[in-house]
């Protein structure tokens, strides 16, 4: 399940001058095992770029929205190989 959020903000707390960085994502609501495979995807930057803002429990993540239709495909991917035809007797 996606669901776009506006706005994500992220505070510098390391700069002297309280900085505010804004990205747009999109909440995703996943089982366990999805969720490990995109930390995967993101800890190994197959996407180019980590794209995951925020952990936020078992099930949900806050990822950049400009990756969502990648990640679409590559879960679509993990999807077609973890699948068998069924053949007709």
């Amino acid at each position: 399940m996606l669901q776009t959020l506006n706005i994500y903000l992220d505070f510098a707390a390391s700069s002297p001058v309280r900085m505010v960085n804004v990205h747009k994502g999109v909440l995703v609501e996943c089982d366990p095992a999805m969720k490990q495979f995109l930390l995967h995807l993101d800890e190994t930057m197959a996407l180019g770029k980590k794209f995951i803002l925020k952990d936020l429990d078992d099930t949900h993540l806050f990822i950049l929205a400009e990756v969502v239709h990648t990640l679409q495909d590559r879960v679509g991917e993990l999807m077609d190989q973890n699948s068998f035809p069924i053949t007709q007797k």
